[in-house]
């Protein structure tokens, strides 16, 4: 383990000092911990959202039925009904 400085304000190191004390270890574990928890969270995988899903209009009243060959087909042309 290596030894490093950061900087923060008064009130947040108040608040770690406390938590601390509270639960009887020292404010460096407490530290430590929270930067484990923080970089575990960030490197979970995000689930991005298909936000361009009914944006648009097609012109075609069959899409709910016919999805599935509409996106795996390599050329699709709407059908007029």
């Amino acid at each position: 383990m290596r030894r490093t400085t950061i900087f923060a304000d008064d009130e947040l190191l108040n608040e770690v000092r406390e938590l601390a004390r509270d639960e009887q270890r020292s404010a460096a574990e407490l530290i430590r911990e929270a930067i484990v928890s923080y970089i575990a969270k960030k490197r979970e995988p995000v689930e991005k959202k298909l936000s361009f899903l009914g944006i648009g209009e097609s012109g075609r009243s069959d899409v709910a039925e016919t999805h599935e060959d509409l996106l795996w087909r390599k050329s699709s042309k709407p059908k007029h009904s």
